[in-house]
Protein backbone atom coordinates (compact mmCIF):
# COMPACT_ATOMS: atom_id res chain seq x y z
CA UNK A 1 0.00 0.00 0.00
CA UNK A 2 1.20 3.87 -1.19
CA UNK A 3 1.81 6.10 1.61
CA UNK A 4 -1.18 8.47 2.47
CA UNK A 5 -1.66 11.23 -0.32
CA UNK A 6 -3.29 13.82 2.61
CA UNK A 7 -1.30 16.82 3.35
CA UNK A 8 0.46 15.65 6.40
CA UNK A 9 1.91 12.58 4.13
CA UNK A 10 5.33 14.87 3.66
CA UNK A 11 5.65 14.25 8.02
CA UNK A 12 4.24 10.89 7.58
CA UNK A 13 6.88 10.04 5.24
CA UNK A 14 9.60 11.30 7.18
CA UNK A 15 8.35 9.93 10.46
CA UNK A 16 8.51 6.48 8.34
CA UNK A 17 11.83 7.02 7.51
CA UNK A 18 13.00 7.15 10.90
CA UNK A 19 11.28 4.65 12.53
CA UNK A 20 12.32 2.31 9.60
CA UNK A 21 15.99 3.10 10.98
CA UNK A 22 15.24 2.70 14.60
CA UNK A 23 13.60 -0.55 14.38
CA UNK A 24 16.58 -1.65 11.61
CA UNK A 25 19.07 -0.35 14.22
CA UNK A 26 17.57 -2.67 16.92
CA UNK A 27 17.82 -5.62 15.20
CA UNK A 28 21.76 -4.96 14.16
CA UNK A 29 22.36 -4.13 17.39
CA UNK A 30 20.82 -6.85 19.22
CA UNK A 31 22.53 -9.18 16.82
CA UNK A 32 26.16 -7.28 16.85
CA UNK A 33 26.06 -7.56 20.91
CA UNK A 34 26.93 -11.64 20.39
CA UNK A 35 30.50 -10.16 18.94
CA UNK A 36 31.41 -8.48 22.30
CA UNK A 37 34.17 -9.61 24.22
CA UNK A 38 32.35 -10.45 27.41
CA UNK A 39 29.16 -8.87 29.57
CA UNK A 40 30.05 -5.71 30.32
CA UNK A 41 29.95 -4.81 26.24
CA UNK A 42 27.91 -7.11 25.38
CA UNK A 43 25.14 -5.33 27.94
CA UNK A 44 26.52 -1.74 26.61
CA UNK A 45 25.14 -2.77 22.80
CA UNK A 46 21.83 -4.65 24.40
CA UNK A 47 21.12 -1.01 25.95
CA UNK A 48 22.08 0.39 22.71
CA UNK A 49 19.75 -1.89 21.09
CA UNK A 50 16.56 -1.02 23.69
CA UNK A 51 16.51 2.69 23.18
CA UNK A 52 16.49 1.76 19.48
CA UNK A 53 12.92 -0.36 19.92
CA UNK A 54 11.99 2.66 22.60
CA UNK A 55 12.17 5.14 19.52
CA UNK A 56 10.90 2.95 16.96
CA UNK A 57 7.59 2.28 19.42
CA UNK A 58 7.33 6.25 20.01
CA UNK A 59 7.25 6.70 16.45
CA UNK A 60 5.12 4.15 15.38
CA UNK A 61 2.91 5.52 17.91
CA UNK A 62 2.72 8.97 16.47
CA UNK A 63 2.21 7.61 12.84
CA UNK A 64 -0.94 5.78 14.24
CA UNK A 65 -2.04 8.64 15.58
CA UNK A 66 -1.52 10.71 12.47
CA UNK A 67 -4.31 7.93 11.07
CA UNK A 68 -1.42 6.17 8.97
CA UNK A 69 -0.02 2.55 9.78
CA UNK A 70 3.64 2.37 10.73
CA UNK A 71 4.54 -0.54 8.24
CA UNK A 72 2.75 1.44 5.04
CA UNK A 73 4.89 4.56 6.33
CA UNK A 74 8.03 2.51 6.40
CA UNK A 75 7.59 0.09 3.25
CA UNK A 76 9.39 2.64 0.52
CA UNK A 77 12.30 2.73 2.57
CA UNK A 78 12.97 -1.13 3.37
CA UNK A 79 15.07 -2.09 -0.12
CA UNK A 80 17.72 0.81 0.52
CA UNK A 81 17.69 0.51 4.04
CA UNK A 82 17.78 -3.32 4.49
CA UNK A 83 20.50 -3.30 1.48
CA UNK A 84 22.82 -1.11 3.43
CA UNK A 85 22.70 -2.97 6.62
CA UNK A 86 23.12 -6.40 4.42
CA UNK A 87 26.09 -4.75 2.67
CA UNK A 88 27.82 -3.78 6.05
CA UNK A 89 27.46 -6.54 8.61
CA UNK A 90 30.90 -6.32 10.71
CA UNK A 91 33.14 -9.16 11.40
CA UNK A 92 34.55 -8.47 14.90
CA UNK A 93 33.09 -6.53 18.03
CA UNK A 94 35.81 -3.50 16.76
CA UNK A 95 33.70 -3.54 13.49
CA UNK A 96 30.42 -3.55 15.15
CA UNK A 97 31.38 -0.68 17.56
CA UNK A 98 32.41 1.73 14.50
CA UNK A 99 29.51 1.00 12.55
CA UNK A 100 27.35 1.70 15.46
CA UNK A 101 29.51 4.81 15.78
CA UNK A 102 29.75 6.01 11.97
CA UNK A 103 26.20 5.34 11.08
CA UNK A 104 24.41 6.63 14.30
CA UNK A 105 26.10 9.52 13.76
CA UNK A 106 25.53 10.64 10.40
CA UNK A 107 21.93 9.43 10.75
CA UNK A 108 21.78 12.02 13.58
CA UNK A 109 23.20 14.93 11.99
CA UNK A 110 20.91 14.45 8.71
CA UNK A 111 17.89 14.17 11.11
CA UNK A 112 18.92 17.35 13.40
CA UNK A 113 19.28 19.45 10.03
CA UNK A 114 15.62 18.38 8.39
CA UNK A 115 14.05 18.78 11.36
CA UNK A 116 13.89 22.52 10.72
CA UNK A 117 11.39 21.73 8.06
CA UNK A 118 8.61 20.32 10.46
CA UNK A 119 6.68 22.07 12.82
CA UNK A 120 5.58 20.58 16.41
CA UNK A 121 5.04 18.17 17.99
CA UNK A 122 6.80 15.90 15.31
CA UNK A 123 10.07 18.46 15.44
CA UNK A 124 10.02 17.81 19.57
CA UNK A 125 9.58 14.28 19.02
CA UNK A 126 12.66 13.36 16.51
CA UNK A 127 15.08 15.28 17.95
CA UNK A 128 14.05 13.23 21.17
CA UNK A 129 15.06 10.26 19.43
CA UNK A 130 18.14 10.90 18.64
CA UNK A 131 20.83 8.75 20.12
CA UNK A 132 22.48 9.49 23.86
CA UNK A 133 26.19 10.95 23.66
CA UNK A 134 26.93 8.17 26.35
CA UNK A 135 26.40 5.87 23.12
CA UNK A 136 28.55 7.68 20.86
CA UNK A 137 31.34 8.15 23.69
CA UNK A 138 30.96 4.25 24.84
CA UNK A 139 31.43 3.53 21.33
CA UNK A 140 34.49 5.87 20.37
CA UNK A 141 36.45 4.71 23.68
CA UNK A 142 35.88 1.07 22.23
CA UNK A 143 37.51 1.81 18.97
CA UNK A 144 40.47 3.51 20.82
CA UNK A 145 40.73 0.56 22.89
CA UNK A 146 41.14 -1.28 19.95
CA UNK A 147 43.63 0.88 18.31
CA UNK A 148 45.92 1.18 21.27
CA UNK A 149 45.64 -2.80 21.37
CA UNK A 150 47.05 -2.87 17.85
CA UNK A 151 47.41 0.30 16.37
CA UNK A 152 47.64 -1.61 13.22
CA UNK A 153 43.46 -1.77 13.60
CA UNK A 154 43.71 1.82 12.97
CA UNK A 155 43.76 0.99 9.38
CA UNK A 156 41.69 -1.30 8.93
CA UNK A 157 38.96 0.28 11.18
CA UNK A 158 39.79 3.51 9.12
CA UNK A 159 38.47 2.07 5.84
CA UNK A 160 36.19 0.40 7.44
CA UNK A 161 34.42 3.91 8.10
CA UNK A 162 35.09 4.65 4.62
CA UNK A 163 32.84 2.32 3.83
CA UNK A 164 29.79 2.81 5.73
CA UNK A 165 29.70 6.33 4.78
CA UNK A 166 29.93 5.22 0.93
CA UNK A 167 27.44 2.83 1.77
CA UNK A 168 24.88 5.24 3.76
CA UNK A 169 25.59 7.98 1.19
CA UNK A 170 24.29 5.44 -1.77
CA UNK A 171 21.86 4.67 0.45
CA UNK A 172 20.54 7.90 0.80
CA UNK A 173 20.61 8.87 -3.04
CA UNK A 174 18.23 5.53 -3.62
CA UNK A 175 16.12 7.36 -0.85
CA UNK A 176 16.27 10.24 -2.70
CA UNK A 177 15.60 8.78 -6.13
CA UNK A 178 12.81 7.16 -5.07
CA UNK A 179 9.01 8.56 -5.89
CA UNK A 180 8.49 10.30 -2.46
CA UNK A 181 7.86 13.93 -3.58
CA UNK A 182 6.02 14.69 -0.60
CA UNK A 183 8.71 13.63 1.23
CA UNK A 184 11.76 15.45 -0.99
CA UNK A 185 9.50 18.99 -1.28
CA UNK A 186 9.72 18.48 2.77
CA UNK A 187 13.32 18.06 2.71
CA UNK A 188 14.02 21.11 0.59
CA UNK A 189 10.94 23.24 1.36
CA UNK A 190 11.96 26.91 0.84
CA UNK A 191 15.70 27.86 2.33
CA UNK A 192 14.60 26.05 5.40
CA UNK A 193 17.21 23.12 4.19
CA UNK A 194 20.54 23.81 1.95
CA UNK A 195 20.98 20.24 0.93
CA UNK A 196 24.62 20.95 -0.33
CA UNK A 197 25.59 22.71 2.83
CA UNK A 198 24.12 20.08 4.79
CA UNK A 199 26.16 17.33 3.10
CA UNK A 200 29.28 19.52 3.99
CA UNK A 201 28.34 19.84 7.29
CA UNK A 202 27.85 16.43 7.54
CA UNK A 203 31.12 15.62 5.63
CA UNK A 204 32.77 17.81 8.03
CA UNK A 205 31.40 16.52 10.95
CA UNK A 206 32.36 12.98 10.21
CA UNK A 207 36.07 13.96 10.13
CA UNK A 208 36.11 15.53 13.45
CA UNK A 209 34.55 11.71 15.00
CA UNK A 210 36.67 10.02 13.32
CA UNK A 211 39.78 11.97 14.48
CA UNK A 212 38.28 12.06 17.98
CA UNK A 213 38.28 7.92 17.52
CA UNK A 214 41.80 8.04 16.67
CA UNK A 215 41.17 7.08 12.87
CA UNK A 216 41.93 8.60 10.08
CA UNK A 217 38.66 10.40 7.88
Amino acid sequence: MSAPTTPGSAVADLLGLVALGELLAFERMAADARLAPDLRRRAALGEMAAAEIASYRRLADRLTALGVRPEDAMAPYVEALQAYHDSTQPRDWAEAVTKAYVGDAITDDFLRAITTALDEPDRCLVLDVLHESRYAEFAAAEIRSAVDADPRVAHRLSMWARRLVGEALSQANRVAAADRGALTALIAQGERVDVQALFRQLTAAHTQRMLAAGLNN
